[in-house]
């Protein structure tokens, strides 16, 4: 049997065929990412972007408010008519982690944590009914150097990072009570 056989084509053929088959089918699968497809009028983005968040009145909550804004419009910022609305109330505080303190002349950092709190309910904007609530938090480190610009800058970087990450946290749990309800 030399390797130009037919029946040795054939074969090999129809296990190619078998196997394009078998990747087509596949294919057809209906299991999808949590995000799915943003076209689709019953999608989870779809909803997402059909949240009206309400006004706050923090300078942390305005933060956390203004990424979940662009998160969930994808960028568009608030929805037109909204199918959902969203109230949103953030609070932190911070707290000594550690004191290094080695001379009065020496510019040596203190360490803290600021723990933020973002705690959300998502009614459905016809009847009312709440459709997802919850609440995320998140510790942030910084250093708290001796000047007092720098202190409070440092301060002002931990509530931004936290924010953007308790915001990233509230919109994965809406976006997960939300699929659940579809």
């Amino acid at each position: 049997m030399s390797s130009f056989d037919p029946m040795r084509r054939g074969f090999a053929a129809g296990l190619g065929l078998a196997m394009l088959g078998g990747a087509l089918l596949g294919a057809g699968c209906t299991a999808g990412p949590l995000y799915g497809n943003v076209r689709s009028p019953n999608s989870v983005p779809s909803h997402l972007a059909s949240i009206e968040i309400e006004q706050v009145s923090t300078r942390q909550a305005q933060e956390v408010r203004n990424h979940l804004i662009f998160m969930f419009g994808g960028g568009r910022g608030s929805p037109e008519n909204p199918a959902y609305v969203m109230r949103i109330n953030v609070t932190s505080s911070s707290s000594a982690a550690a004191q290094i303190v080695v001379s009065a002349t020496e510019q040596s950092p203190s360490s803290s944590l600021l723990n933020m709190t973002a705690t959300y309910a998502v009614r459905d904007a016809e009847s009312g009914k709440i459709v997802a609530e919850g609440n995320r938090s998140v510790v942030s480190a910084y250093d708290v150097p001796r000047q007092h610009f720098a202190a409070d800058r440092a301060l002002r970087d931990a509530e931004n990072r936290a924010a953007r990450e308790v915001a990233e946290l509230v919109r994965l749990a809406v976006a997960q009570q939300l699929a659940m309800k579809r």
